[in-house]
């Protein structure tokens, strides 16, 4: 399972059983950010394998 996934579900836990909310939503946002640093390397990847 990737980090990234792992951080948001952990986080959506945390807030839903309203244990450390502020921890749960630094840890909605570090996932949210690895999300999208994955997609953009994966978009640059993807672009360098094709020329």
């Amino acid at each position: 399972m990737a980090l990234w996934l792992i951080l948001i579900v952990v986080g959506v836990v945390m807030i839903v059983l309203g244990v450390a909310v502020a921890a749960a939503k630094v840890l909605l946002w570090v996932g949210i950010a690895l999300l999208v640093i994955s997609l953009i390397g994966w978009l640059f990847g993807r672009g360098r394998a094709r020329v």
